[in-house]
């Protein structure tokens, strides 16, 4: 798998254009299992320069408690997204590769990896709306919710830009957000490599074990 190096500004400027549509499809209750098929991307993996560090988020978890981002994934291997439970496509699809390739590890790394699903359309997506979509995909990833604001910085200091949820012209409610999903290293806890939408099963198959360890994929 090719690795880019990539400046941060550089990064920053290209994540920022990097925005999905999601539009709230007549079967977005019902989470998607399906999973990419396709062969591994050379272009998976983005390493960084220069990592990003781990935003102070503060939002409210799938039991309704305060969840401390920094404090709560200190030291470990953690994964972030920020999508919604509506979404009908890339949001599921992502989650669900991710989910599929930890079932490849060990008990131990498992346990030790922490996978974090940050919405962008808190007024929906409710603690107990988040829980019941995550628990079709890994009753482990943990989902948080909160104050869309606090959600859009913390999003905006990875480099991932979030706009407000919108109606479309069909009145179809939809959220247009960054699909990076970032790891971050238990050694540093910076954000250290960048995953675009196009990232597979086999990709983080590949990479996950490394990622636990705190090195480059």
């Amino acid at each position: 798998m090719r690795k880019k190096m990539f400046a941060a500004a550089a990064l920053l400027a290209a994540a920022s254009l990097t925005l999905t549509a999601c539009g709230s499809g007549d079967d977005s209750d019902s989470p998607v299992s399906v999973v990419s098929e396709e062969a591994g991307s050379d272009k998976a993996a983005t390493v960084l320069d220069k990592p990003f560090e781990k935003p102070d988020l503060v939002l409210t978890d799938t039991n309704g408690e305060k969840y401390d981002f920094r404090e709560q994934t200190k030291g470990r291997p953690t994964l972030i997204y920020f999508g919604y439970t509506h979404c009908p496509d890339v949001c599921p699809l992502t989650m669900n590769n991710v989910a599929v390739a930890k079932k490849q590890l060990t008990k131990a790394q498992q346990d030790e990896l922490r996978i974090v699903f940050v919405t962008t359309d808190p007024d929906r997506d409710t603690p107990k709306a988040l829980g019941k979509w995550l628990k079709g995909i890994d009753s482990q990833v943990v989902g948080l919710t909160g104050d869309f604001d606090t959600i859009q910085a913390g999003a905006r200091t990875l480099g991932i830009s979030i706009e407000p949820p919108h109606k479309d012209k069909n009145g179809k409610i939809v959220s247009t957000h960054g699909t990076q999903v970032v790891a971050f290293s238990p050694k540093t806890d910076g954000g250290y490599v960048l995953y675009g939408e196009d990232a597979t099963v086999d990709d983080y198959t590949k990479d996950l074990p490394k990622l636990i360890k705190g090195e480059n994929p």
